[in-house]
Protein backbone atom coordinates (compact mmCIF):
# COMPACT_ATOMS: atom_id res chain seq x y z
CA UNK A 1 0.00 0.00 0.00
CA UNK A 2 1.30 3.11 -1.57
CA UNK A 3 1.52 6.23 1.51
CA UNK A 4 -0.84 8.81 -0.28
CA UNK A 5 -1.38 11.37 2.82
CA UNK A 6 -4.74 13.19 1.17
CA UNK A 7 -6.12 9.18 0.39
CA UNK A 8 -5.12 8.46 4.16
CA UNK A 9 -6.84 10.97 5.86
CA UNK A 10 -10.13 10.61 3.56
CA UNK A 11 -9.86 6.84 4.45
CA UNK A 12 -9.12 7.31 8.11
CA UNK A 13 -12.35 9.54 8.46
CA UNK A 14 -14.26 7.42 6.77
CA UNK A 15 -12.75 4.89 9.35
CA UNK A 16 -13.62 6.28 12.08
CA UNK A 17 -16.24 5.67 14.40
CA UNK A 18 -17.23 5.19 18.08
CA UNK A 19 -15.49 1.62 17.88
CA UNK A 20 -12.70 2.76 17.16
CA UNK A 21 -12.53 5.27 19.76
CA UNK A 22 -15.16 6.16 22.22
CA UNK A 23 -14.95 9.88 22.42
CA UNK A 24 -15.77 9.97 18.72
CA UNK A 25 -19.01 11.77 17.66
CA UNK A 26 -20.68 12.75 14.24
CA UNK A 27 -19.26 16.56 14.74
CA UNK A 28 -15.73 15.73 15.96
CA UNK A 29 -14.95 12.49 14.68
CA UNK A 30 -10.93 13.15 14.83
CA UNK A 31 -11.58 12.84 18.65
CA UNK A 32 -9.82 10.49 20.89
CA UNK A 33 -8.86 8.46 17.71
CA UNK A 34 -4.95 9.49 17.88
CA UNK A 35 -3.31 6.62 19.61
CA UNK A 36 -5.48 3.60 17.16
CA UNK A 37 -4.76 6.11 14.54
CA UNK A 38 -1.10 6.85 15.04
CA UNK A 39 -1.08 2.64 15.82
CA UNK A 40 -2.49 1.68 12.02
CA UNK A 41 -0.34 4.35 10.72
CA UNK A 42 2.99 3.25 11.77
CA UNK A 43 2.12 -0.82 10.94
CA UNK A 44 0.89 0.50 7.62
CA UNK A 45 3.69 3.02 6.60
CA UNK A 46 6.29 2.49 8.94
CA UNK A 47 8.29 5.51 10.36
CA UNK A 48 8.45 7.08 13.71
CA UNK A 49 5.72 7.32 16.78
CA UNK A 50 5.68 11.05 18.04
CA UNK A 51 3.57 12.66 21.08
CA UNK A 52 3.18 15.58 22.38
CA UNK A 53 1.96 15.91 26.29
CA UNK A 54 -1.26 18.38 26.23
CA UNK A 55 -4.04 19.17 29.17
CA UNK A 56 -5.76 16.63 28.02
CA UNK A 57 -3.17 13.54 27.83
CA UNK A 58 -0.81 12.79 25.39
CA UNK A 59 -1.01 12.94 22.29
CA UNK A 60 -0.17 10.47 19.64
CA UNK A 61 0.64 10.83 15.51
CA UNK A 62 3.15 10.15 12.79
CA UNK A 63 6.83 11.00 11.08
CA UNK A 64 7.05 9.49 7.85
CA UNK A 65 10.24 10.16 5.50
CA UNK A 66 11.00 12.94 7.95
CA UNK A 67 7.92 14.63 7.59
CA UNK A 68 5.10 15.03 10.92
CA UNK A 69 1.74 13.60 9.71
CA UNK A 70 -1.34 14.26 12.66
CA UNK A 71 -3.73 12.88 11.00
CA UNK A 72 -6.23 13.59 14.30
CA UNK A 73 -5.32 17.08 14.70
CA UNK A 74 -8.95 18.35 13.99
CA UNK A 75 -10.31 16.70 17.07
CA UNK A 76 -8.41 20.42 18.52
CA UNK A 77 -9.61 24.05 18.69
CA UNK A 78 -6.39 25.51 18.92
CA UNK A 79 -3.40 24.60 16.80
CA UNK A 80 -1.04 22.30 18.55
CA UNK A 81 2.28 23.59 20.22
CA UNK A 82 4.60 20.27 18.56
CA UNK A 83 7.18 18.89 20.81
CA UNK A 84 7.98 15.26 18.62
CA UNK A 85 8.19 13.18 21.45
CA UNK A 86 9.91 9.77 20.23
CA UNK A 87 7.98 7.06 21.90
CA UNK A 88 6.92 3.61 21.19
CA UNK A 89 3.77 1.22 20.01
CA UNK A 90 3.69 0.41 23.73
CA UNK A 91 3.06 3.71 24.71
CA UNK A 92 0.47 4.53 22.50
CA UNK A 93 -1.31 1.17 23.05
CA UNK A 94 -2.30 2.30 26.53
CA UNK A 95 -5.22 4.63 25.25
CA UNK A 96 -6.57 2.04 22.16
CA UNK A 97 -7.66 -1.86 22.36
CA UNK A 98 -6.46 -4.48 20.49
CA UNK A 99 -10.64 -4.65 19.48
CA UNK A 100 -10.08 -1.05 18.26
CA UNK A 101 -7.40 -1.15 16.16
CA UNK A 102 -8.52 -4.21 14.46
CA UNK A 103 -11.75 -2.22 13.82
CA UNK A 104 -9.79 0.61 12.43
CA UNK A 105 -7.62 -1.33 10.52
CA UNK A 106 -10.83 -3.52 8.22
CA UNK A 107 -12.95 -0.07 8.18
CA UNK A 108 -9.55 1.62 6.62
CA UNK A 109 -8.64 -1.11 4.45
CA UNK A 110 -12.27 -0.88 3.15
CA UNK A 111 -12.31 2.70 2.24
CA UNK A 112 -9.10 2.41 0.63
CA UNK A 113 -10.11 -0.57 -1.43
CA UNK A 114 -13.26 1.82 -2.60
CA UNK A 115 -11.45 4.66 -3.42
CA UNK A 116 -9.41 2.97 -5.53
Amino acid sequence: MSFDPDGVQTALRKAWSASTASQWTAINPAAGQCNVTSLLIHELFGGDLLKTPLPEGDHFYNRIEGRRYDFTASQFDQPIDYMDFLTNRADAERGATSDQLAELRAAFQENRMRSG
